[in-house]
This record gives structure tokens, sequence and C-alpha cells, in this order.
């Protein structure tokens, strides 16, 4: 009897697990030049996304934050970086929790970081200030469920980047992610702040990073 083909997002996990060394070169400087101009042109919404995160959420002493699906750990070395006290990073991909634990033991802050092996909601931190889910809604097959999911971890603030939609740009996506084998999704802004306020979320911020397909930045707070 063949096994049940994987879920979307399981899929979306296998794809990681197998791109996370070269996904982890897009930060910190570690492509080429060349590289790095084309990651700059077609991939800014993955820097501005970054940006926009640390200065939504503001001051980060002391709290306690979620990362979910963390990849190889830019975001919470960050957010160790402002002060938090402790990160819980959630992500479905071996190789990439792999890559934040050397990070952190590099760094020394192996205490401050409790890492979860799988994908949300199926594997779920404790509740906490915050929560940082970047890149994550466009491999989710269930976002109401995700989002109802996440409410209850939140106590002030989520940041969650969304990928729009475009006439273009989203097609070729489409394409080029069923090459890879992984499910991928789309939003506008009136079905994000339904999502949001269904999932119980009060109050919804919403932004557009500039540029044709790129990412909505949505800060939601209870």
């Amino acid at each position: 009897m063949m096994p049940p083909p994987p879920a979307a997002d399981q899929k979306a996990g296998l794809f990681f697990d197998k791109f996370a060394t070269t996904f982890d070169t897009f930060y910190e400087g570690k492509r080429s030049r060349w590289m790095r101009f084309i990651d700059g042109t077609f991939r800014r919404d993955m820097y501005l996304r970054f940006a926009l995160t640390f200065e939504k959420l503001g001051n980060l002493t002391d709290a306690t934050v979620s990362d979910i699906g963390c990849g190889s750990g830019v975001y919470v070395m960050e957010t160790l970086r402002r002060g938090a006290a402790h990160v819980a990073a959630v992500d479905p991909a071996p190789a990439m929790l792999a890559l934040l634990c050397q990070r952190l033991r590099e760094a020394g802050q192996e205490s401050r970081c409790t890492t979860y092996a799988g994908a949300f909601p199926a594997v779920k931190p404790p509740p906490g200030d915050f929560a940082i889910v970047m890149g994550v809604m466009d491999y989710i097959q269930d976002a109401p469920a995700f989002l109802e999911q996440l409410r209850p971890l939140v106590r002030q603030a989520a940041a969650v980047s969304f990928p729009s939609r475009h006439w273009l740009r989203t097609p070729l996506r489409s394409i080029r992610y069923k090459f890879r084998r992984c499910p991928v999704y789309f939003y506008d802004e009136p079905q994000i702040r339904a999502l949001c306020q269904q999932a119980g979320f009060g109050s919804i911020d919403v932004y557009k990073i500039p540029g044709a397909g790129m990412d909505y930045h949505v800060v939601a707070r209870p």
C-alpha cells in the first residue's frame, strides 16, 4: 500500500530542508556581489520585511518571542540581540534548525532559545509577548486555522508577512514552485484583514511593501 502524499505544509518543510544552506546565504552578505544585486532587485521584500518587523515590534527587552518558521535563525539572532529574554523557534526543516543551533552555539546564546521541530500549529510554542511569522503564509494551506491557533500565543503583537497577488509575478512563482512540488498561496489586503479579524486580532496594521508582487507586512495585536 502506497503511503499518503504529504500535506501542503509538509511539502514546504521538505523543500526548505533541501534548500536550507542556499537560503541561509540570502542574509549577512554571504553571496557574491552579483547575487547580492539580484537579491536586492528581486528579493528586496525579504530585507524590507526584516527591517519593518523590528521597527514595528519596538522594544523587545526582556520579552518572550515566538519565531514560527524561523528558518536558519536570522530573526532569532536579531531578536536576542535586541534584548529578548527568550525565543521559541519553530521550523519543520531539520537542516534549518541545525543552522540556527550552530548560530546559537557560536554566539553563546543556546540558553536563551528553545527549538521546536515541526510545522505550526501541530507543533506549538508556549504563549509569549510577541510572534514573528515571516515567509510562512506563502505555504499554509489552511490560513484561517493557522491564524486562529496563533492568536492565543500572542500577548502584545504578531508580525506576519503575506505574499501579494500580481498579474505577472504570481503565475510565474506558482509555476516555479509547482516544479519544486511546493504549493504556494497569495493574498490581497481585504482577505488579510478578514483572516486576522476572524482569528480574533483586534488591531491590524497592513503595509504593502512597494513594488510589483512584494509582500504585505502585517502587525496584528489582540
